[in-house]
């Protein structure tokens, strides 16, 4: 029997104080667990890493050689250290350029309403990006890796080639087979961005475009780009994140080789910290690990801030426009 609203016996202030309290202690121990492994993995050993760069410690003993800057001061002198600094800018740069037109060229296809297959295309597309980078390196090393491999028994199969090519084996072609496994693994992820930037585009623009007598190439250019630059620097930026942190994929794929030819800065610190050749050095790679940091940190900032940016100015614009319209 339902009970009129007016006859429910009203709830008690401090009744009710008392079922939120429990309610938001409750959520807090469910939190708790993952906020202790936060802190502990994530946050004390970003701390520490800043106190570690002013000592020449080797993760064995106390903390007692401080060394001041000397760390950083090495470390800016270091050729190999900007060699790797340097290799990982051409990553970066390679993949932007390759992704950024391609990603979002496939995402135009595929968010056509007549395109037959979206959904499998977009799954087949994806399915890279959620498998395990170091096992992409370890397969995609068995299919470039040596003389018998894979893509050399393709080649001559096809008559395009009669020696095989030592893909790892020569600085050149090691990087770009980097950048490519690099570019195909992100490829399904940058393509989603751009199709939710797609998604999110107002419909009615498009049919006064349409009402206009636009083209499709016209529509593109003058309403699709523009529209479309916020998306673009916030996928700009998601792409240089990801593409400064590769240390799982040329581990696996070429471990920096050869003779530094693919070492990036991340493989770089791993080297110094955790070095099987003599003893590890975790005050240099603290400090190398650091001014790789900051400069992840200034790079995402700067794009921000165009973000921020090409954000203001589009609203300017269209507030501009709706004056003038009225």
């Amino acid at each position: 029997m339902n009970v009129p609203a007016a006859a429910r016996t009203p709830v008690k202030p401090a009744v009710r104080l008392k079922r939120e309290t429990v309610r938001y202690l409750w959520a807090y121990l469910f939190i708790l667990p993952q906020l202790v492994f936060f802190i502990v993995f994530t946050i004390y050993p970003i701390v520490m890493s800043y106190v570690y760069a002013f000592f020449d410690w080797s993760g064995f003993g106390p903390l007692s050689n401080f060394v001041r800057f000397e760390n950083f001061a090495r470390l800016l002198k270091d050729e190999m250290f900007w060699n790797a600094f340097g290799n990982s800018l051409v990553f970066i740069a390679a993949k932007i350029v390759i992704l950024m037109p391609t990603t979002l060229l496939m995402a135009l296809v595929l968010n056509q309403v007549f395109f037959k297959g979206k959904v499998f295309y977009r799954t087949m597309y994806f399915l890279p990006v959620v498998a395990t980078t170091s096992i992409v390196g370890i397969i995609m090393r068995f299919i470039f890796g040596n003389d018998q491999a894979l893509v050399n028994e393709a080649l001559k199969a096809l008559g395009l080639i009669s020696e095989p090519i030592p893909w790892l084996g020569q600085s050149g072609t090691a990087m770009g087979v980097l950048i490519v496994v690099g570019s195909w693994k992100f490829f399904g992820m940058m393509m989603v961005y751009w199709l939710a930037g797609l998604q999110s585009l107002p419909g009615d623009v498009y049919e006064a475009a349409k009402v206009d007598g636009a083209n499709y190439l016209q529509t593109f250019r003058s309403i699709t780009l523009p529209l479309l630059v916020p998306v673009g620097v916030v996928i700009l930026l998601l792409t240089v994140v990801n593409s400064m942190n590769v240390f799982d994929l040329v581990k696996t794929l070429t471990d920096g080789g050869p003779y530094f030819a693919t070492e990036t800065v991340d493989l770089y610190i791993y080297n110094y910290a955790f070095s099987t050749s003599g003893f590890p050095q975790i005050g240099y790679a603290s400090a190398a690990g650091i001014v790789f940091g900051l400069t992840i940190f200034a790079i995402t900032a700067l794009l921000g801030w165009l973000g921020k940016r090409t954000g203001d100015s589009r609203k300017s614009r269209a507030a501009k426009q709706s004056a003038g319209g009225m």
